[in-house]
């Protein structure tokens, strides 16, 4: 792999640990702003939504640059999303830098998939995007746990110079490292647009929302979950978040491994054994061992989908794939806004803690069933252009025969 897939993957380890050590430091920073629990909880939720937002808007402007160059400006603009955190007087300010910093999440991710993409043959697409994807699961075994001691004990402003000077680290790296492509004369905003009328591509975005959904429909209250259902202490959350972090960092890999084989087999394969594992938790999340456990499977299964799910965004849209590549990523977030929602609703109904992996479940299985009718659209469109052409071959094969 080349080291240019490093500089990528550095700068995906800074943007995965700021996006999830606030969850982490959620006391800390409501208790210096003397603000409520809920109303920090908007320092997530407007992260999540500047990526939904920022993903299409920051990739079309960077359509008129090359790529490299647009990475380096999206690491710039992490960086300064980072340090107005670290320096903010007010939570207003806080919340306008984690919104600054969001806005290069969507698009790193997206532009940095298709470079990654065009850095290695054909036959290794999808490994090169995991290697990318690396960055974002290892944050959540090493970047995340570890911002949070920082936090806990330097204080939560020391974390966010620290993730500002990863991202600078990243921006370093893009710009020794990753090869200055020229531009492409034919990219235009029109030709990226016109990706989204191909359904597959279309489909491919709602099996991300849905599939990924269904991890953080568990993973969003798995606090509750392990200390009251479980009977984990507080402290021991952590630890069971680094199990996650091991399991997406092992789906990660193998899901780019096997998704340049064998592409939609590996998605049918990883949304049904995800949407199993999900409704089982209900069940596992009773007793410790098994709890941890599933944690581990939730964690692989569900990142399992995500090279694949990039890789069927770019190979659909091939004629113009950044935008497409960048919204997808943004579809990540979606999935976990719209599973988090579904998961307090039924908690709110009085359904219990474990209720939301039963919505997860449902997300799960509704993916599994988008990849079926995907893959049977895409065939039935490939035998009606077989039809078409040996139909038009005909005539000129029956005029060979009378000559």
């Amino acid at each position: 792999m080349p080291l240019a897939l490093l500089a990528l993957a550095i700068g995906a380890f800074g943007i995965g640990t700021t996006e999830f050590v606030i969850m982490g430091l959620l006391p800390e920073v409501a208790g210096d702003f003397q603000v409520s629990i809920p109303t920090a909880g908007f320092l997530v939720t407007g992260y999540a939504l500047g990526v939904v937002l920022g993903a299409p808007l920051l990739t079309l402007l960077g359509t008129r640059i090359t790529r490299k160059r647009m990475l380096m400006l999206l690491m710039g603009l992490f960086i300064v999303g980072n340090v107005v955190s670290a320096l903010a007087p007010v939570f207003g300010v806080m919340l306008a830098g984690r919104v600054i910093a969001s806005f290069a999440h969507g698009a790193f991710f997206g532009i940095g998939s298709v470079v990654a993409a065009d850095l290695v043959v054909p036959q290794k697409k999808a490994g090169a995007i995991a290697m990318m994807f690396t960055g974002l699961t290892v944050a959540n075994v090493v970047g995340v746990p570890l911002g949070t001691f920082i936090g806990q004990t330097a204080g939560w402003r020391t974390t966010f110079l620290v993730v500002a000077a990863l991202g600078v680290m990243g921006l370093l790296g893009v710009a020794k490292l990753v090869p200055d492509q020229p531009r492409a004369e034919s990219v235009r905003i029109r030709h990226e647009l016109a990706a989204f009328r191909n359904v597959q591509v279309l489909l491919a975005m709602a099996m991300t929302v849905l599939g990924f959904g269904g991890v953080f429909a568990a993973i969003t209250y798995i606090t509750p979950m392990m200390t009251e259902v479980a009977g984990y202490s507080a402290s021991s959350v952590t630890w069971l978040l680094v199990l996650f972090g091991l399991g997406m960092v092992g789906g990660n890999l193998i899901g780019g491994r096997f998704a340049d084989r064998h592409l939609m087999p590996m998605l049918y394969v990883s949304l049904g054994a995800l949407a199993v594992v999900l409704g089982l938790f209900t069940v596992t999340a009773h007793n410790k061992a098994a709890a941890a456990a599933t944690i581990v499977l939730i964690g692989a299964l569900g990142f399992a989908t995500v090279p694949p799910l990039q890789k069927r965004v770019l190979d659909q849209a091939a004629g113009a794939p950044t935008l497409a590549s960048a919204v997808n990523t943004g579809a990540f977030n979606l999935g976990n806004a719209l599973s988090a929602w579904l998961g307090g609703l039924v908690i709110a109904a009085g359904l219990g803690y474990t209720a939301p992996n039963w919505v997860g479940a449902v997300l799960a299985a509704s993916a599994l069933v988008l990849a079926v009718f995907s893959s049977l659209l895409e065939r039935r469109g490939t035998g009606k252009d077989r039809i078409v052409a040996g139909s038009s071959l005909e005539p000129v094969t029956m005029a060979v025969a009378r000559h």
